[in-house]
């Protein structure tokens, strides 16, 4: 009899999963099988390899090594200047009543992306924005004269981490969270100071941590297109841009090569995720 109750509190636990297995089943699992069979589909139905050619066109590996350049870049300063300031709040010494309002500003800002993000940054620092005309008509000056571009690469750099800097807040604090304070008075009884603390104590034991960060970070920015679409159009050559030109049917009518296109971005973030995974569960073996 008492197998009945625990037979039906597992059910119940697998039905409360199942609207999340059937939404990533059909958003996720199905659509990424479909891709990884249309980039390895023969035009006549059967199975090749040849497809994957399609990645070595001059204008395909261009796109993938901007945005390479781009998530490498916007990851790591992300990651710095995110580590920082999560250590401010959590380790440092900044009252800790802004720890609730920054982690709340995170939430939001790691989310917005896309249109609003790209209208928010062109009403700020675009040629006619905000702050541009108010340093210019202010302190005389001209971030445009002087060879600022929010159009360009560093421009959509500077863009990319407003969503990259929270999104390292969140991710590394509770990380920081978990540091022991008997680590710390240890270090202290031995004569170490705050700088030999977290030089030779907090980053060797957090670095896993913020290594899986940055590949966490890496796969966010590669993956992000509505931003750059909206900021730069088609001027700056990024890869989920020419994916979509490509599946719209601008460029070559190819849906083969839109298929080994999406198939190269998924091993891309694909393998950033998985280290990103494998290096955070070993740093929470380390904190735990």
């Amino acid at each position: 009899m008492a197998r009945a109750p625990n037979l039906s509190r597992r059910l119940g636990l697998w039905l409360g999963i199942l609207p999340f297995a059937i939404f990533a089943l059909l958003f996720l699992i199905l659509p990424t099988l479909g891709v990884v069979v249309g980039a390895f589909r023969a035009p006549e139905g059967g199975f090749t390899l040849a497809n994957l050619s399609g990645l070595t066109q001059p204008r395909i590996t261009t796109a993938f090594w901007v945005s390479i350049r781009i998530s490498f870049i916007t990851a790591l300063l992300g990651c710095v200047a995110g580590f920082l300031i999560a250590a401010s709040v959590t380790r440092g010494g900044l009252p800790r009543g802004l720890r609730a309002p920054l982690m709340s500003f995170s939430g939001v800002a790691a989310n917005f992306a896309g249109v609003p993000l790209a209208f928010a940054f062109i009403a700020t620092l675009g040629r006619l924005g905000f702050v541009t005309v108010l340093m210019r008509e202010w302190f005389g000056i001209n971030i445009y004269a002087s060879g600022f571009n929010l159009i360009s690469f560093w421009g959509l750099v500077l863009t990319y981490l407003y969503f990259q800097i929270p999104l390292m807040v969140l991710v590394i604090s509770p990380s920081l969270d978990g540091l022991k304070h008997d680590w710390r008075e240890a270090a202290e009884s031995l004569g170490a100071s705050q700088l030999q603390y977290w030089r030779m104590v907090v980053l060797p034991i957090m670095w896993p941590a913020v290594l899986g960060a940055f590949a966490l970070l890496f796969a966010n920015a590669f993956g992000a297109v509505a931003t750059a679409m909206a900021l730069t159009g088609s001027s700056l050559s990024l890869v989920p841009i020419v994916l979509f030109a490509q599946i719209r049917g601008d460029v070559l009518q190819d849906p083969t090569l839109g298929y080994v296109i999406a198939f190269g971005m998924i091993v891309l973030t694909g393998v950033a995720s998985l280290i990103s995974i494998i290096l955070r569960t070993r740093a929470e073996r380390w904190l735990k």
